[in-house]
């Protein structure tokens, strides 16, 4: 427990620095840059694409020397170096940079820090150690988005890369806090078990689940998109803010309860149930034209992502072979991560010649597909 609490913490900090920025890139992009929905929509996939290709990779060195601390620690310090290039920004380029470099950290220690979380778990408890993290690395968000608000409000702050600076400071810590994590011995060094990977080794079940998180992704674009929604729709940039503020509060909310849920009742259903959520609020997204609207429809984007972020993490270590643990949660993430391109660049070219409601009526329909196709891939969890 003490791994993960210490992780949770980092994630804590870290989460403060990473959405004192996140909020307020596509609005910064759009507003103070001139960039075109399309060119956030390019620079979000190309970030989480080729960012993504490093999470298997280094979940398979993890699992090869059986080492995850050196792999986390590093991630979160390059995570830390993209935000500064953020700060010194003029141009949408240095943006992209920026992002790549953030995007980057988070793959090295994405599937390494998952497997510490695993492996420092008890077995029939997972969901809820995940669930936990989840929780502390939300609470952060909701931390760093009202300290956002509280700069470009209560001091008036003009320049959004003020933020871009202060962001710097919780990320510094998150990274030395890392160093009092104490790594245990894996299960593969316990038991033995060589170190083994292979595609057609994996249970049917969790091959299928990969398979069918690409084929969603393609319809879930970058949650930026749901930010430059709501101010298309006369929202102010503070007020934007205040939407994503309640959709972090719902989602520190959810996490932990569904994901320690899920070890009482089963993966299946929580997951089910969050991907149906997802397909209502992207319907209501391209749906309403009240400004009003998009303090209910963030709050049920958060119970989507509270549903399905901490339960899909545990459901893949509970079905993957122990022994290559962190590359499967990486190759999960890699999947993922890949499909965000072309979902990225596909919502921001409908946005653009078709109208902003257009990539949203998509996500929905792939809502609610997965939703479906979950209940029958997903047998007996």
């Amino acid at each position: 427990m003490f791994n993960i609490i210490i992780l949770g913490i980092t994630s804590l900090l870290t989460d403060i620095s990473s959405e004192m920025v996140y909020p307020l890139i596509p609005l910064y992009l759009v507003n103070t840059l001139g960039a075109s929905p399309a060119i956030l929509g390019l620079i979000e996939g190309i970030a989480e694409s080729l960012a993504s290709l490093l999470k298997v990779f280094s979940g398979y060195f993890s699992d090869k020397i059986l080492v995850r601390k050196p792999f986390t620690i590093f991630g979160y310090a390059f995570s830390t170096v993209g935000k500064f290039f953020l700060y010194i920004s003029t141009g949408w380029l240095q943006v992209l940079t920026g992002r790549i470099i953030d995007r980057m950290g988070k793959g090295i220690r994405t599937a390494p820090r998952d497997a510490l979380i695993a492996d420092s778990s008890q077995e029939g408890k997972r969901g809820m150690a995940f669930g936990l993290h989840r929780t502390m690395d939300t609470v952060g968000a909701f931390i760093g988005v009202s300290a956002a608000f509280f700069l470009l409000t209560t001091f008036n702050v003009r320049d959004m890369r003020i933020v871009f600076l202060a962001s710097l400071l919780p990320a510094a810590l998150g990274v030395g806090i890392l160093f009092f994590v104490r790594e245990r011995k894996t299960e593969g060094k316990q038991t033995g078990k060589k170190f083994s990977f292979s595609w057609k080794g994996l249970d049917k079940r969790l091959k299928l689940f990969l398979v069918f998180s690409f084929i969603f992704t393609l319809g879930n674009s970058s949650n930026q998109f749901l930010l430059l929604r709501a101010q298309n729709a006369g929202n102010s940039v503070a007020k934007v803010l205040l939407f994503y503020l309640v959709y972090n509060i719902v989602y520190a909310l959810v996490s932990f309860p569904a994901a320690k849920l899920s070890d009482r009742i089963g993966r299946k259903k929580i997951l089910v149930l969050g991907y149906l959520f997802y397909g209502i609020v992207y319907l209501g997204f391209a749906l309403t034209t009240s400004a009003h609207m998009f303090w209910f429809l963030f709050g049920i984007y958060g119970l989507y992502i509270g549903f399905t972020e901490g339960v899909e993490k545990a459901l893949i270590t509970d079905i993957s072979p122990v022994n290559v643990r962190a590359t499967t949660i990486g190759l999960h993430a890699t999947i993922v991560g890949i499909g965000l391109l072309p979902a990225s660049v596909f919502a921001g070219i409908l946005w653009k010649y078709i109208g902003p409601s257009a990539p949203f009526y998509f996500g929905s329909f792939m809502g609610v597909v997965a939703s479906i196709g979950l209940w029958f891939i997903l047998k007996d969890l």
